[in-house]
């Protein structure tokens, strides 16, 4: 694959801003969709050296039909980060389901209005991936041919935590059942995504910590000293750095075409093993950091075949301590307010 102008929507969030540098480090011209001409303006300003390569577009809402034609227009790649994401809702299916299918629909219409487009990568979920059914316990590996059971009617009855998992499996199915209903009639291929909890250093615009996404905002707590400490849901994760590494490399890689990945470190992570190493690396943590239950092992759980990623996608991942000191490195010279 030798796309050179590809648009990637989100391009001004935490995933989606690394994914613009991994491409912006390649050469390669990016158009960014983004609700936030204002954020958008100041990726182009903290990156002088490469702002002749980037320009944007402001989309006011991602879910609706047609938005992204324009957006698409010239590109011949795609990277489709954006996806909605709150479980403060009343309504899941109206607020949360039916927005992240039409989020996908519209993108992968658009693609199919672009002759130019070559390939399409998608940010799914974990979400999409895991049976809970199944429990935590260890000697199972999830890979891309794994998919959450649940059925649309349980999903649109469920409580928003469980809901969103229907919704990641759903839009991402939207998506594959796009390039299934139109083969032979489009040029492009799709390649999906299903990354775990994710962490690590920022680079899209954020003004102080108060703003930093969900995921780093637990770590900020445990820095702050915020207590108890959150509870790990799951214990896989991956670096943003790596993650945003596998999108670039789904992309330029011919081969991969029509591949569905789960991305993720070797390693296992908890919030105590965060509040141990931060302990362990920073001398102003010893008294500051939440303490919880010093040492406490992670327990036995299933793994994921990130090691797919690594030896398809060329991506080799940061380890957990890297990560958060990495991180919390960052987080503690940025402003409070």
């Amino acid at each position: 694959m030798s796309p050179s102008y590809v648009l990637v929507t989100g391009g001004t969030g935490f995933i989606g801003a690394h994914v613009v540098d991994c491409l912006l480090r390649r050469g390669l011209k990016v158009r960014i969709a983004t609700r936030s001409a204002a954020k958008a303006e100041i990726m182009k300003q903290d990156r002088p050296e490469h702002a002749h390569l980037i320009d944007y577009v402001t989309i006011d809402d991602f879910e609706k039909e047609g938005v992204f034609h324009g957006a698409a227009k010239g590109c011949d790649g795609i990277i489709h980060v954006a996806s909605p994401f709150s479980y403060d809702v009343t309504d899941v299916e109206k607020e949360l389901i039916i927005p992240a299918i039409n989020g996908v629909k519209a993108i992968m219409e658009a693609a199919a209005s672009e002759p130019a487009v070559q390939r399409v990568v998608l940010t799914s979920s974990f979400a999409s991936v895991l049976d809970v059914a199944r429990g935590p316990g260890p000697g199972f590996t999830y890979t891309g041919a794994d998919w959450n059971p649940l059925t649309y009617e349980e999903s649109v009855k469920a409580d928003p935590v469980v809901a969103y998992r229907g919704s990641k499996k759903y839009a991402e199915k939207a998506a594959w059942d796009f390039v299934e209903a139109h083969k032979g009639s489009i040029n492009f291929d799709l390649v999906t995504l299903c990354p775990p909890m994710t962490f690590g250093p920022i680079v899209h615009p954020v003004r102080s910590v108060k703003e930093l996404n969900v995921s780093n905002a637990m770590l900020w707590d445990i820095a702050e000293g915020v207590s108890p400490l959150p509870v790990s849901r799951v214990p896989v994760w991956i670096d943003v750095r790596d993650l945003a590494e596998a999108h670039v490399q789904a992309l330029l890689t011919k081969e991969v075409g029509g591949r569905r990945y789960v991305p993720a470190a070797p390693d296992f992570f908890s919030y105590q093993l965060a509040a141990d190493i931060m302990r362990a690396k920073f001398d102003w943590a010893p008294t500051q950091v939440t303490k919880g239950n010093e040492g406490e092992p992670i327990p036995e759980s299933y793994t994921l075949d990130g090691a797919a990623v690594a030896r398809e996608l060329s991506v080799t991942y940061h380890t957990f301590p890297e990560m958060v000191v990495d991180a919390l490195t960052q987080f503690r010279a940025m402003p409070r307010e």
